[in-house]
């Protein structure tokens, strides 16, 4: 891709969370100066005063090499790669805002989950706005914010339509405590990473029930099994390695890992919270709920068995109670 040989590429974040900060302060070692989009100014303010964003504590940020606004089009309009991270759940309202065009831009997603009529984040700007997959880049763990706020030695997937674009993008982020791999498969990472946040929420509702570390290893290896016969019924790929980071590395990161949202989600149901409670007394999203959804109407086209998958959605969205559907699921597992 030639927008990566030049050398006054001017880089840009759109998103606010702890993710998004993490990826700044891999950016930033690579560029001088970059630009961050935020829909509140007081959160401008605060990051400005404290040099530090209040959802990664861990990260010193400079103010001086930091161009933060709340005008998306000022930010989008001026910048050649744009960065998008935010929960999902956010991203449509995100562009509401957006005005300018994306031609000629270079588009690098960071969200984990889908949006609009089921689409993953690549999807949509490729339909929705016209910009072909050659210049949609997609990053992938296994990967805490929380570990690269701490700079612990951790490794990243960039993925793109055509290799060499992946690799230049590794560059990008890559630094001594970051190893990145290139990588195409633009389709089975992205649901690979909506389709791990689901299964960590079965894993944290099974520990919250007092499922023991030999259960959890079956639960962990079914719900690999489960995830490449979806992979492979709908996006089906040749050169797709599943049992590489991207796909088994951050299922298990995700389902296992103290820093992960979804297995606290999870963990809070299987401990007797409702939904809402949880939602409501957790600080950051937990896109398996928006996924497990989002995974059950698509799967209505492909009709792959997912029982898993199919026993969070009851919980989550058919209100039904975890023990009993958990209880179900152990019947299923092998």
């Amino acid at each position: 891709m030639e927008i990566f040989e030049r050398t006054d590429l001017r880089f840009a974040m759109v998103g606010s969370g702890s993710w998004a900060t993490a990826l700044i302060k891999l950016l930033l070692n690579h560029q001088k100066k970059i630009s961050w989009y935020l829909r509140d100014d007081k959160r401008i303010e605060l990051i400005r005063k404290n040099r530090r964003n209040a959802y990664l504590r861990a990260v010193t940020l400079d103010p001086e090499r930091i161009d933060m606004s709340s005008d998306i089009d000022a930010v989008v309009e001026s910048s050649d790669v744009i960065v998008f991270c935010m929960p999902s759940a956010y991203f449509l309202d995100t562009m509401k805002n957006l005005h300018v065009s994306l031609e000629g831009k270079f588009l690098v997603s960071a969200i984990k989950g889908f949006v609009g009529n089921y689409q993953t984040i690549a999807e949509y700007f490729h339909f929705q706005h016209n910009v072909p997959f050659s210049r949609i880049g997609v990053v992938s763990g296994p990967c805490h914010a929380e570990e690269v706020s701490m700079e612990r030695l951790s490794y990243l997937t960039l993925t793109s339509k055509y290799i060499e674009t992946a690799r230049q993008l590794c560059d990008v982020f890559a630094c001594d405590y970051i190893k990145a791999t290139p990588g195409t498969d633009i389709y089975g990472v992205e649901y690979a990473s909506a389709l791990k946040n689901i299964y960590s929420i079965a894993a944290g509702i099974c520990h919250g029930l007092g499922y023991g570390d030999n259960f959890m290893a079956v639960l962990m290896t079914n719900s690999f099994k489960e995830m490449v016969n979806f992979l492979n019924v709908s996006h089906p790929d040749p050169n797709r390695d599943v049992t590489s980071s991207p796909y088994l590395g951050d299922l298990l990161v995700t389902g296992y890992s103290q820093f992960s949202r979804n297995r606290t989600f999870g963990n809070m149901l299987g401990k007797g919270y409702s939904v809402k409670t949880a939602q409501m007394e957790m600080s950051m999203v937990a896109e398996g709920y928006y996924a497990s959804r989002c995974i059950n109407e698509i799967n209505k086209r492909f009709r792959v068995d997912m029982p898993i998958a199919e026993a969070v959605y009851d919980i989550l969205h058919n209100d039904k109670y975890p023990p009993y559907v958990i209880r179900s699921l152990t019947e299923k597992l092998f």
